[in-house]
């Protein structure tokens, strides 16, 4: 298993950027699938980009373009580049790891995009 801390989120202005990163404990970082996805009150978790091991990426449509996923696996972090920001990008973001039946997340990060 892994632990996941988030860090990196807060208010930026709309067409702005930021970088959210997740530190991850445990064994095995390299092996996990890791992913950052979004929820705001009242709507389901969503998904917002994922990193196999292998390093294939997946975005979701509304991110594509924007937003960049990557990790380093010595370091043991995946990181989320925010760029182009929109005020519907505002939500809490979570950081996942994925492997087999095991499926881990953070506490959270709030990114609020406003004027």
């Amino acid at each position: 298993q892994v632990q996941l801390v988030e860090s990196g989120g807060g208010l930026v202005q709309p067409g702005g950027s930021l970088r959210l990163s997740c530190a991850a404990s445990g064994s095995f970082f390299s092996t996990y699938a890791m992913g950052w996805y979004r929820q705001t009150p009242g709507k389901q978790r969503e998904l917002v980009a994922t990193i196999a091991s292998g390093g294939s990426r997946n975005y979701a449509d509304s991110v594509k373009g924007r937003f960049t996923i990557s990790r380093d696996n010595a370091k043991k972090t995946v990181s989320l580049q925010m760029t182009s920001l929109k005020p519907e990008d505002t939500a809490v973001y979570y950081c996942n790891a994925n492997r087999g039946f095991y499926t881990g997340w953070g506490q959270g990060t709030q990114v609020t995009v406003s004027s």
